[in-house]
């Protein structure tokens, strides 16, 4: 991991949204954390305690009625909250690419999945069409999906959810971002495809050099994925540390509190007979 100068940076940033009232309410709070080349990063917190909104802001996705009112997302020496749109589709997915938590909703119900990840290809890589559809086989294989000729001419529908993140996967492959976004990317798999995908997500990120952002509340992922890892609570970054001083010694009271509900073998547990 290089530790000179961050890819990311995310400088007092905070958000607010609009309700229905035309009401404002702070949903990020002055949030700041740096992610380093190669570093897989961890970003953790109950469920509404902003951390998809983060994700979403990073990668200038935000909902209409969110807008950022102060700070700075700086990335590869450039403030993104200043791009225009069109300086957008330069660097969204070529640059930056998420994956989000249902992929399906992510995926084109009425496209075969081969021709998905084959549109990506020829968009980010610039190959004819023949080309890249076999690229989008290749890519298939690659992120773990047998029988790649077969599957890619189904429908999202017809995949599992495990096999429908594996084509996101892929997709996001194909892009060869610079820093990729990993957000809650097992929610709804069973425990089985969770340590598979997570596995996938480990191997994709040593081979290729991707930079990677993990959301999850799951701290035991967080313990076998990641490098460092921030604490989120109600829009604000509690506590930044590397995993190890993490586990060993939480500083923030709310990361201790996490800590506690967290099953640990080394720990004894107060059980009654």
């Amino acid at each position: 991991m290089d530790m000179t100068e961050p890819l990311l940076a995310l400088e007092n940033l905070s958000v607010t949204i609009t309700d229905n009232r035309g009401q404002s309410k702070p949903i990020l709070q002055g949030v700041s954390f740096e992610i380093y080349p190669n570093e897989v990063m961890g970003l953790v917190g109950e469920s509404g305690s902003g951390k998809s909104m983060t994700a979403l802001a990073i990668m200038g996705l935000l909902p209409r009625r969110a807008k950022p009112q102060s700070g700075h997302i700086w990335f590869n020496g450039h403030d993104l909250l200043t791009l225009s749109k069109r300086e957008w589709y330069a660097v969204r997915g070529s640059q930056l690419a998420m994956i989000f938590q249902n992929p399906r909703a992510a995926l084109n119900p009425l496209m075969r999945v081969g021709q998905q990840v084959a549109r990506v290809v020829r968009l980010h890589q610039s190959l004819k069409k023949r080309a890249a559809y076999e690229k989008a086989l290749d890519l298939l294989q690659q992120v773990g999906i047998p029988d790649s000729q077969t599957r890619a001419r189904a429908y999202p529908h017809q995949l599992s959810g495990g096999m429908a993140q594996r084509v996101l996967i892929a997709m996001m492959l194909a892009c060869q971002p610079r820093l990729l976004i990993a957000d809650e990317p097992t929610t709804g798999l069973d425990v089985t495809i969770q340590a598979q995908i997570f596995e996938l997500i480990k191997t994709i990120q040593a081979e290729f050099g991707t930079t990677l952002l993990l959301i999850t509340h799951d701290l035991g992922v967080v313990s076998e994925v990641c490098q460092r890892v921030a604490v989120m609570q109600d829009g604000k970054i509690q506590e930044v540390a590397t995993v190890g001083e993490l586990f060993a010694h939480p500083q923030h009271p709310y990361t201790q509190h996490l800590m506690n509900t967290l099953l640990r073998v080394d720990r004894p547990t107060n059980s009654r007979a």
